[in-house]
């Protein structure tokens, strides 16, 4: 299932990403931007204000984030 994740990412790699990361207490945060590196357990976005932020794979897995290509 992972696996399948990080092939997802890596096709889309070069679209711009909108992500939904859902936190504690139903509420969410978005941010958007493009994936500059991928690693073996992470994956890393330079969003629109220029600052990296960097998730797991499995978060997309759980449900802690949700990813749309733009």
């Amino acid at each position: 299932m992972i696996n399948q994740i990080k092939k997802e990412l890596y096709i889309n790699s070069l679209k711009k990403l909108k992500i939904k990361i859902n936190n504690i207490r139903n509420k969410s945060e978005y941010v958007s931007g493009n994936i500059v590196e991928m690693y073996e357990r992470i994956f890393i976005v330079r969003c629109d204000d220029s600052i990296k932020r960097s998730f797991n794979y499995s978060d997309i897995l759980t449900g802690n984030i949700e990813v749309e290509y733009m």
